[in-house]
């Protein structure tokens, strides 16, 4: 069955007690989180702060309702915050209502043609790239509110935006300044306090009460947006049928990258709780939300990487601690709305400050420059393009240019005659292998195109044994999307108690595993340039 969300099903196995009762309290506890998350994406996007609560109300509850994945949480994210703020100057809110809808109805279209597996193919460099560059984007935009500037307008052009801010350094707001710092401080620091209760949520609390009782000038969230509804109406939007072509490329950029963030997140979670999503039930799923949600007033959304994996650690195991998160929302924004618009736009800008810091993967960024030169030219480029051109022609030339240069890499493998002096043992027939020892071979390139599809079968494989031999003797490269895929399978099967064996590593392959980290993953006196020593490290280890 091609729609199946995981709520249904689990409402045909059945849930615990004792289960359900840790669901609705890691609910809260991702409520909570997520609170201060939707009014500060909603303000970087350029619209008023009830939309990001609408949003992940509305959205969030969606998602989880009917989502393929367990553990999801759904709503605005930072992925979204300069494609909003785009949409919003060149065509207003009612065009960026409208190409959330259809962005919704290609996310639904892109389900029912199962193309949740197609997205896998995007290489990791890119993702990182242009995931490097939002967070470079939206840190820019909360210097004004950081700085206490009294700017009016802010350019969307990058570059532009650091030239105003230069021009005005010399009215910065020492309190606006210390807010923000403060801020960036306790959600930093917090955690080594309590991991239940989000720093970003007491920075709120704590910054918003010293600037009303102490009366400091700074600007708050009622100075810019007044009052904050305390309910959902619905609306619908005035649609000119004339302008709808002019929708569908941003409609595009938001059904391409909701669905990368969404599947993205969870195979995150699957590596946290061992599980498995149905990618295309939660493609249909997020546009399903995406669909509705504008017509109550809320913005693009998608799987939250961050709030889902604060769920995981809660003990949320279903959906319904995403149901509860809704929820909890909902009675957040109408008992307690009218007491958001006392919050510091400094406080603002330095949760948001934390969250581009947090999406800026300088890890995995600073890993990439250190690898493959191929993987390097597609990292670079789309993290420029993103931050000075656009995120759509950022995709767009990333996917191409990855396409084209591993044709080239290809080509020169061909040039050369590849010979495997290191595994001359060649042995087809697994018959008489060790009991629990299970042998798969990689035949060819792990790289963008065929690195989850490899990783995939291996977890399948290693089910049941004790050790898994995987042969590389036919690998040539390995590219950065590859290694992410064979590390984040390796951790699952190895989890499972499964000890994993490399055979016939050249020496090249093996500088690049060791160079990209493959050692926290598996020994290196397990990765072996023959099959024979494979065999007999296995028998010793299954004696």
């Amino acid at each position: 069955m091609l729609f199946k969300p995981k709520f249904f099903t689990l409402l045909q196995t059945g849930v615990s007690k004792q289960q359900l009762i840790k669901d609705l309290l890691s609910g809260v506890v991702v409520g909570i989180v997520a609170l201060p998350l939707a009014i500060a994406f909603a303000i970087a996007s350029g619209v008023s702060p009830e939309k990001g609560l609408v949003t992940a109300i509305i959205a969030g509850f969606i998602i989880s309702f009917l989502g393929g994945s367990r553990v999801q949480i759904g709503g605005p994210t930072g992925a979204f915050i300069i494609i909003v703020y785009g949409i919003i100057q060149n065509y207003g809110l009612d065009g960026l209502l409208i190409s959330t809808v259809l962005a919704g109805i290609l996310l639904v279209i892109f389900g029912f043609l199962k193309l949740g597996n197609l997205l896998k193919y995007f290489p990791h460099p890119l993702i990182v790239g242009f995931t490097s560059g939002i967070a470079v984007v939206i840190f820019s935009t909360q210097i004004r509110d950081a700085l206490g500037l009294e700017i009016d307008k802010i350019p969307s052009n990058f570059v532009d935006k650091w030239i105003i801010y230069s021009q005005n350094l010399q009215n910065i707001n020492p309190a606006a300044l210390i807010i923000t710092l403060s801020t960036i401080l306790i959600g930093v620091f917090w955690k080594k306090v309590s991991t239940k209760i989000p720093g970003s949520f007491i920075a709120i609390v704590i910054t918003t009460l010293a600037v009303k009782f102490l009366e400091i000038d700074v600007a708050t969230i009622e100075t810019f947006f007044g009052e904050i509804p305390r309910n959902i109406a619905f609306n619908i939007p005035e649609i000119n049928w004339n302008d709808i072509p002019n929708y569908l490329s941003p409609a595009i950029t938001i059904a391409l990258l909701g669905g990368i963030e969404s599947l993205l997140s969870a195979v995150v979670a699957d590596g946290m709780i061992s599980g498995k999503h149905r990618s295309n039930t939660e493609l249909i799923a997020q546009g399903i939300a995406n669909i509705i949600t504008p017509f109550f007033g809320g913005i693009p959304a998608t799987g939250a990487i961050a709030r889902t994996a604060t769920n995981v650690k809660n003990g949320g195991r279903t959906p319904i601690a995403g149901m509860t998160h809704a929820v909890v929302l909902l009675l957040i924004m109408f008992f307690l709305g009218s007491l958001a618009k006392l919050i510091p736009m400094a406080t603002m800008a330095g949760i948001l400050i934390v969250v581009a810091y947090n999406m800026s993967e300088w890890r995995s960024f600073v890993s990439i420059l250190r690898g493959s030169f191929f993987d390097i030219i597609v990292l670079i480029t789309t993290f420029l393009l993103t931050i000075l051109v656009d995120l759509t022609i950022a995709i767009q030339v990333g996917v191409v240019l990855s396409a084209l240069l591993f044709m080239k890499r290809m080509a020169d493998i061909a040039e050369k005659r590849i010979t495997n002096t290191v595994d001359s043992d060649i042995i087809d027939n697994y018959d008489n292998l060790p009991k629990g020892v299970a042998i798969y071979e990689i035949s060819g390139p792990l790289f963008f195109g065929s690195a989850k599809t490899y990783s995939e079968i291996i977890e399948e494989i290693s089910i049941s044994n004790k050790v898994l031999i995987i042969r590389m003797r036919h690998v040539s490269f390995i590219d950065s999307t590859g290694f992410q895929n064979l590390k984040s399978t390796l951790r699952i099967i190895q989890a499972k108690g499964v000890l994993v064996i490399f055979s016939g590593v050249s020496e090249t392959l093996r500088e690049d595993l060791v160079k990209n980290g493959i050692e926290k993953c598996i020994p290196e006196d397990h990765i072996l340039d023959s099959f024979d020593k494979a065999i007999k490290l296995a028998e010793e280890k299954t004696k």
